[in-house]
């Protein structure tokens, strides 16, 4: 150890000994005397021992800088100007100095010099070490040459082991068209791509460009699998929250990739501030939105993170996403039902908690239009337990639904009632209550994304109620940072909508589907369900869509509702008497009892459509 902190004062001596000669010489036309050589001589000594000296004060040989390191260069060059400014101040006090006045001054420049070259070869040894084995490692070339590529590839030239080597960037940028990052060069725009993989030979192109569109990433990968390439992509902005890209984080295209990629611009750590520091609660932590709650708000460092659910796996693996050494007895993670009133009123009174996200709810439509009861007693009567035992709390969030909006469905109907619930409460509490309505969260759950995943692994058929059926989506991560947006920002009682992009037809969702599996799945369409809609709207009849503070946040104003004022539901009534109570009760006539709409010129039972599978 003692060596390696030496060898920067060996190498630093010796480029004083050759830069103080070299301008000695200099300074004779080459023909010094043996004076002047030992003037000269003596001065490199007086030089080495500033340097150490000076640079002994500085850390500079004590271990502190790595050699070759951008922090060592700055100590060098620091240090090494002291000396010089040090000798040059002695030549011109002494009456017979060593060496001419301007000697010490041309001498430091060619030392620095000198250092700098030394440690400048010994980064690119360095560098060249931990470069991939080209053996092994396959070329890749990186659509977009922005600051994540410029991660990505410092992150691939510093992995011995890597699987990838960049060998080309891609970007449309005409400004860019000979830019290097890290000495890989733009090789063009789109149109380039199938030339670029031909003359680089690589098999891969990486969809570099964290926060694109997901029309781009559609359009890439098309051109990348058309040139017979691969395709993955780095993650999103909302799924490296916490940090930068790496080679690790490169994966397959998935299906959130192509239809949901659309980026929201929020400033978390602006917003988060009436979370650090409190006791928060999240009901169904254990559910998609719920568990995507946490883990954004754990980021915040709240003094208390209070997980409620009713199911005990799903508590145990939100609690381990988190933290992987969590255990289920960990007083944090609380087993409960929101339909015991009992139980929500104690678990206020002994934990305290100062903001709840409300998520706990059952949301699977066509399930909820056979049982409406079930959907009161969890969806309505489960809130108001909540917003009961809620009523001293500083701010309360209630996760609501697009279908909310002019509900056609006991979801819808129960949801809305839940908004309407939360306004009465705003009305009567100290703290902000509020509902966040958004549309259907790509992957979550239960989705159509789980369906068709579980369809297209059986072989088919995909099942796709209607050809033009359209639904907004957006992603866990998108819609959880606007929910924290959204809480920051709503005023009592309103309803805050999110904006969900262009919505998105689910036969497109299909057929991107099954062609990611590469199989042959034929598509079926079986006719519109009871309480379904063929297109969802985010506001109701007579809802203004403001948007006062920020662009992707809409605020609408709610009717509070007195939970005396709820239409009891018949004990053991039909569902049709059930759904028309909790229509009553939002103020909506009943929906007609109706078969499933059919597809148009198909048979309502089914309609194959063979999608290829590339």
């Amino acid at each position: 150890m003692r060596g390696a902190r030496l060898l920067p004062l060996l190498v630093d001596g010796i480029a004083w000994g050759a830069g103080l000669l070299a301008a000695v010489h200099a300074r004779y036309d080459f023909t010094p005397s043996h004076r002047h050589l030992a003037g000269a001589l003596a001065t490199v000594a007086l030089a080495v021992v500033l340097q150490a000296t000076i640079g002994h004060t500085r850390q500079l040989y004590r271990g502190r800088y790595r050699f070759a390191s951008f922090d060592e260069v700055h100590g060098v060059a620091t240090t090494t100007t002291a000396v010089t400014f040090v000798l040059t101040i002695a030549g011109m006090l002494l009456s017979r100095p060593l060496v001419p006045v301007g000697v010490p001054a041309a001498g430091g420049a060619i030392s620095l010099v000198l250092m700098m070259g030394a440690r400048y070869l010994r980064r690119l040894q360095m560098t060249h070490r931990l470069r991939p084995d080209r053996r092994i490692a396959a070329p890749a070339i990186l659509f977009g040459a922005g600051s994540a590529a410029a991660v990505l590839i410092h992150s691939m030239l510093h992995d011995p082991k890597g699987r990838y080597v960049p060998a080309g960037l891609i970007d449309d940028d005409p400004d860019k068209r000979l830019l290097h990052l890290h000495g890989v060069p733009v090789l063009g725009g789109r149109d380039a791509i199938a030339r670029a993989l031909a003359d680089t030979r690589a098999e891969l192109v990486i969809f570099a460009v964290a926060n694109a569109d997901a029309g781009l990433v559609r359009e890439i990968r098309d051109r990348t699998l058309a040139a017979g390439a691969a395709f993955k992509v780095v993650p999103s902005v909302s799924e490296l929250m916490d940090h930068q890209v790496q080679v690790g984080d490169i994966r397959e295209v998935q299906v959130t990739d192509l239809l949901g990629r659309h980026q929201i611009d929020t400033d978390l750590s602006a917003i988060g501030g009436y979370l650090t520091g409190k006791r928060v609660l999240v009901t169904g932590a254990g559910g998609s939105i719920g568990s995507e709650l946490c883990r954004q708000i754990h980021h915040f460092r709240p003094a208390e993170l209070l997980m409620l659910d009713r199911d005990e796996t799903s508590l145990l693996a939100v609690q381990l996403s988190i933290d992987s050494q969590a255990r289920l007895d960990d007083p944090s993670v609380i087993l409960a039902d929101v339909r015991d009133a009992g139980r929500m009123r104690e678990i206020f009174r002994s934990r305290r908690p100062q903001v709840v996200f409300h998520a706990a709810a059952l949301k699977h439509l066509a399930l909820l239009q056979r049982h409406p009861a079930e959907a009161m007693k969890t969806n309505v009567l489960g809130t108001l337990n909540v917003l009961e035992a809620a009523e001293s709390v500083e701010r309360f969030v209630n996760i609501s639904t697009d279908k909310a909006a002019d509900p056609s469905s006991v979801l819808g109907y129960s949801k809305r009632i839940t908004e309407r619930l939360t306004a009465w409460t705003a009305g009567r509490s100290r703290g902000t209550f509020l509902s966040v309505r958004f549309g259907n969260v790509l992957g979550s759950r239960g989705s159509v994304f789980t369906t068709f995943s579980t369809q297209i692994a059986e072989g088919g058929p995909v099942t796709v109620t209607h050809p033009d059926v359209t639904r907004y989506f957006m992603t866990t991560q998108e819609a959880v940072h606007l929910v924290i947006q959204a809480a920051a920002i709503g005023m009592d009682g309103e309803a805050l909508v999110l904006e969900m992009g262009d919505p998105v037809r689910i036969a497109e969702v299909a057929r991107q589907m099954v062609a990611l599996s590469r199989r042959e799945v034929p598509i079926v369409y079986t006719g519109l369900r009871p309480g379904e809609k063929l297109t969802e709207t985010l506001f109701g009849s007579g809802e203004v869509d403001r948007r006062p503070f920020h662009p992707l946040i809409s605020h609408v104003e709610v009717p509070p509702v007195d939970p005396n004022h709820l239409v009891p539901l018949p004990s053991g009534a039909d569902p049709p008497v059930l759904i028309a109570a909790l229509a009553e009760t939002c103020h909506l006539p009943a929906p007609a009892a109706s078969a499933a709409a059919p597809v148009p010129g198909s048979p309502s039972t089914s309609a194959a459509a063979p999608v290829p599978g590339s």
